[in-house]
C-alpha cells in the first residue's frame, strides 16, 4: 500500500490538500476566499513537483492505476490549468458576490479526479475518477445559484451528465460481460481475435459516453447553453482542464484496451472529428454572444484533435497531446479576455457587438485578443498553426486524406468568426466605455497565454513536442 501511494503522490497531494482548505474553509468562512485560492496554487505546484521522479510505467493499487510520461504531461496541464481557473476567478466572484470557500475546494476535487482520469489503467479507477470530476463540475456550474440561467445551467448539465454517465457504465458492463475482465492489461491481449457484437457494442457505448465529456458531436448539445449560463471562470474552467483530461482518456482507452480494434473504432473517431469541426465552425458564425461563439470553437477544436486519434498513429497520439497543451493556453487566454470586459456600471459584457472599437478603448487587450483569434483560426506564424498542421500531417501519414481535406476546409470557414471578431475590435467605432483591467494577476496570466500563443511561443515547440513525444511512446508501450 505504501508503494501505491508513493507512486499515486500528486492524487494524495490534491485529495490531502482539498480536505485541508475545507477544513480552513468552515472554520473561517467567507473570508478565507483568497487565501484559500492562492493556497490552492501552491498545492497543485507541490502536486506537479510530486510527478518528478522515476520516467519507467509503474502500476499501483492491484493494476487500477498507472503512473508514466503520458499521464504526468496531461497532469501538468490539469494542474496549470486548474491554478490558473482558481486565481484569475477571485475578482469576478467577489464582484458578483459569489465569493465563497468552496470554489477552490471544488475546483481540486475536480482536478484530483482528472488526475485519476488520466492514470486511470481499468474501467473502474476510469469510472470514478470521471464521476469525481463531473459532480465536481455540476456544482460549479451552478455556483451563482441564485441566478436563473447557472441554476438552469447546472440542471442540464447534471441531466445530460448522468445520461451519459449510465451510457458509459452500461458499455462498460458489456465489455466486461463479454471479455471477463475491465484492465486495459488484460483487455489488450484479447482484441486481436474476432470481437463479439456484444463487445462492439460495448465499445460504442463507451465512446459515447466519454464523447459527451469532450463535447464532440453528436454529443455537443449541453455545451452552449452551459457556457453561457455558468459564470465565466468555470466556463473558462469546463472549456480547458476536463477537455484535456477527456481527451487523455479517450486516447487511452481507444490506443491501450481497444487498439486491437482500431479498424472499428477508427470509423467512429472519424465521423465525431468531422462531424465536430463542422458544426463547430458553422455554428459560431451565427451567434452573438462570446462565451456561445468559444463554445462553438471549443467543439470545432476537438474535432481538430480527434483527427490525430482517428489516425492511430503514434504521430496522431502525440498531435493530440500537442494541440491540447496549445488548445489550454488559446482558450484560458480568451475567456481572460472575456472576463476583462466590463461596462461602466462594472457588469460583464456577453455580446460579440460590445467588442466594438476595443482596439481604441483598451489597446492592449485588443491585442491579446488578436492574438488568441488568430491562434485560434490557425493562421501563422502564431502558435496555433502548428497543431492544426500536426494533427493533419498524422492523418495524411495514415493516408485518411478526405478527413485532413476536411479539416483544412472546416478551418478555412472557422476563420471567419475568428475574423471577425478581430474586424470588430479594431474596425469598428466604439458602442461604450470598458473599464480597465481590475486586477494584476488577471493581467499577467493574459500576457503570458499572449506571448506564449505568438510567434514568441515558437521557441516552445521543440521541448512540447519533444515532451508529446516521449508521452505518446510512454502510453503506446503499455
Amino acid at each position: 500500500m505504501s508503494e501505491s501511494l508513493s507512486i499515486a503522490a500528486p492524487e494524495l497531494v490534491l485529495a490531502l490538500g482539498a480536505m485541508t482548505l475545507l477544513m480552513i474553509g468552515v472554520f473561517r468562512g467567507t473570508r478565507s476566499f483568497v487565501g484559500l485560492s492562492w493556497g490552492a496554487v501552491v498545492i497543485y505546484v507541490i502536486a506537479g513537483l510530486s510527478l518528478l521522479g522515476d520516467a519507467s510505467s509503474a502500476f499501483a493499487f492491484g493494476g487500477l492505476y498507472v503512473a508514466d510520461d503520458y499521464s504526468a504531461f496531461l497532469k501538468v496541464l490539469i494542474f496549470v490549468a486548474a491554478a490558473a481557473c482558481t486565481v484569475t476567478a477571485i475578482p469576478y466572484l467577489r464582484r458578483a458576490r459569489s465569493d465563497k470557500f468552496e470554489y477552490p475546494v471544488i475546483i481540486m476535487l475536480a482536478a484530483l479526479g482528472m488526475s485519476m482520469m488520466v492514470s486511470a489503467a481499468d474501467f473502474l479507477a476510469l469510472y470514478v475518477g470521471l464521476e469525481l470530476q463531473s459532480l465536481a463540475a455540476y456544482v460549479l456550474a451552478a455556483f451563482h445559484r441564485n441566478e436563473a440561467r447557472s441554476s438552469e445551467a447546472g440542471l442540464k448539465y447534471f441531466v445530460l451528465g448522468a445520461l451519459a454517465s449510465g451510457i458509459l457504465l452500461y458499455g462498460i458492463s458489456l465489455v466486461y460481460g463479454f471479455t471477463g475482465t475491465t484492465s486495459f492489461t488484460i483487455l489488450a491481449p484479447l482484441m486481436s481475435a474476432e470481437p463479439s457484437i456484444g463487445l462492439i457494442f460495448g465499445l460504442v457505448f463507451i465512446f459515447a459516453g466519454l464523447a459527451f465529456k469532450i463535447s464532440a458531436v453528436p454529443f455537443h448539445m449541453w455545451t452552449p447553453d452551459v457556457y453561457q449560463g455558468a459564470p465565466t471562470p468555470v466556463s473558462m474552467f469546463f472549456a480547458s482542464a476536463p477537455k484535456a483530461a477527456a481527451m487523455g482518456l479517450l486516447v487511452r482507452v481507444a490506443m491501450e484496451a481497444f487498439g486491437g480494434l482500431a479498424d472499428q473504432w477508427h470509423q467512429i473517431i472519424a465521423f465525431a472529428a468531422v462531424a465536430s469541426m463542422i458544426l463547430g465552425a458553422v455554428g459560431a458564425i451565427g451567434q452573438s454572444s462570446i462565451k456561445r461563439l468559444l463554445a462553438y470553437s471549443s467543439i470545432n477544436n476537438i474535432g481538430f484533435a480527434l483527427i490525430g486519434l482517428a489516425a492511430s498513429t503514434p504521430e496522431g497520439v502525440s498531435a493530440v497531446l500537442f494541440y491540447m497543451a496549445v488548445y489550454l493556453a488559446m482558450t484560458i487566454g480568451s475567456f481572460l479576455v472575456v472576463l476583462s470586459l466590463r461596462d461602466t456600471a462594472g457588469r460583464p459584457i456577453d455580446d460579440i457587438a460590445g467588442l466594438a472599437g476595443l482596439s481604441r478603448t483598451r489597446p492592449g487587450l485588443a491585442a491579446a485578443l488578436a492574438i488568441f483569434m488568430f491562434s485560434l483560426a490557425g493562421i501563422p506564424p502564431l502558435l496555433g498553426f502548428f497543431p492544426k498542421f500536426s494533427v493533419f500531417l498524422a492523418a495524411v501519414e495514415a493516408e485518411m486524406y478526405v478527413l485532413a481535406v476536411i479539416g483544412v476546409v472546416t478551418s478555412v470557414v472557422g476563420a471567419y468568426y475568428y475574423l471577425r471578431v478581430v474586424k470588430l475590435a479594431y474596425f469598428d467605432e466604439p458602442t461604450g466605455e470598458i473599464l480597465p483591467q481590475e486586477s494584476n494577476v488577471n493581467g499577467t496570466v493574459l500576457a503570458v497565454a499572449a506571448i506564449f500563443c505568438s510567434p514568441i511561443g515558437l521557441l516552445l515547440i521543440g521541448p512540447i513536442g519533444r515532451a508529446a513525444d516521449q508521452a505518446a511512446l510512454a502510453m503506446l508501450s503499455f
